[in-house]
């Protein structure tokens, strides 16, 4: 009997790896549209899906508008917003070397958590909502990082710890919000907002994301082989001609975009830039060139199996950021416990 190569297996295993990512958000992507409290047969989805391409396929005006108005814009921002949180999660725990860093480090989920409260506390739309809760969710970042600089001497440490206090300043802002609120109309408004959902996503809510989305996404993209680097340590990147400074208030600057307005849309939803990195990374290994993309794809699949279930489960919708902790915090420990060399 001939021996395997080694190589040959190595390779079969990354191209399965790498179908799987491809498939599973795609798979999720279409069994999605069939689960809810009005199901729908697959024949009828996919009838309904190509129905504006071939406009010979009869289709029933419910199927379609529970189809394209109420459950396609939910999918769509349910992969947005998993796969921005999660890259973000693996970006922000490589540039600051650390495996427990998730993308609210700063406090971009606080503040944009403010934001939302502060639109709701003074009954504005939908809209002003998702734009407060992005303008406060970057200004948060800007403030911790000018904190930061004002201590040139600390470097991420001082970094960090800005953002811990710029995080309990924006929760105690919230506090007070929620303390001022009407108890029987604002107050159950903002608390349901802080515990995430996509039920009450929009075409229109979506559009206003699209653009700091993909400038985001691609920036840290296209910066992911430099993550290898910084983790090395910042005199060893700057051995290797990369300024460590530059390339991390450039990948601060697109994890914030993109967190902020995935926050903008979904409101606070926590574990999944923490968790999904540690689990990409004990599939795919540490390197940022297969992580970065395989957080991304992850991330999308598990916020969507997660939506899926909190719009599915019971006859309420649960909020998102429950079923996030709840499944989150055993994954998490369980990885603790198993531990694993990549870092």
């Amino acid at each position: 009997m001939e021996a395997v190569d080694s190589t040959d297996s190595f390779n079969i295993d990354k191209i399965v790896i790498w179908v799987l990512l491809i498939v599973l958000p795609i798979f999720l992507f279409f069994i999605s549209f069939l689960l809810g409290r009005y199901p729908v047969a697959p024949v009828d989805v996919v009838k309904t899906i190509l129905s504006p391409i071939f406009p010979s396929l009869t289709v029933s005006p419910s199927i379609s508008s529970i189809v394209f108005n109420i459950r396609l814009p939910r999918i769509i921002a349910a992969l947005a917003v998993g796969a921005s949180l999660a890259i973000a999660g693996s970006a922000f725990q490589g540039i600051f070397r650390n495996p427990l860093v998730s993308p609210d480090l700063l406090g971009v989920s606080q503040g944009a958590g403010f934001g939302a409260a502060l639109a709701i506390l003074f009954s504005m739309g939908n809209a002003v909502v998702q734009l407060f809760a992005f303008i406060f969710g970057i200004i948060s970042v800007v403030i911790t990082y000018t904190i930061s600089k004002a201590y040139r001497a600390g470097g991420i440490l001082v970094l960090v710890l800005a953002g811990t206090a710029v995080s309990a300043f924006f929760n105690a802002l919230i506090s007070g919000t929620k303390f001022i609120a009407d108890p029987y109309d604002k107050l159950p408004q903002i608390t349901f907002w802080l515990m995430g959902s996509l039920s009450s996503v929009t075409f229109d809510m979506l559009a206003m994301i699209v653009i700091p989305l993909f400038i985001g996404i691609v920036v840290i993209l296209i910066l992911r082989w430099h993550l290898n680097i910084l983790a090395m340590g910042d005199e060893e990147a700057r051995s290797l001609g990369v300024d460590p400074e530059k390339i991390r208030v450039i990948v601060i600057l697109a994890c914030t975009l993109v967190t902020s307005a995935a926050v903008s849309i979904s409101g606070v939803i926590g574990w999944i830039g923490l968790v999904v990195p540690h689990i990409c990374r004990m599939i795919v290994g540490p390197d940022h060139k297969i992580l970065i993309p395989a957080s991304l794809s992850f991330g999308a699949s598990f916020l969507l199996l997660i939506d899926t279930i909190s719009r599915t489960a019971i006859s309420i919708e649960i909020p998102i950021g429950i079923l996030t902790a709840i499944i989150g915090v055993p994954i998490f420990l369980y990885l603790l416990r198993k531990g694993y060399s990549q870092w």
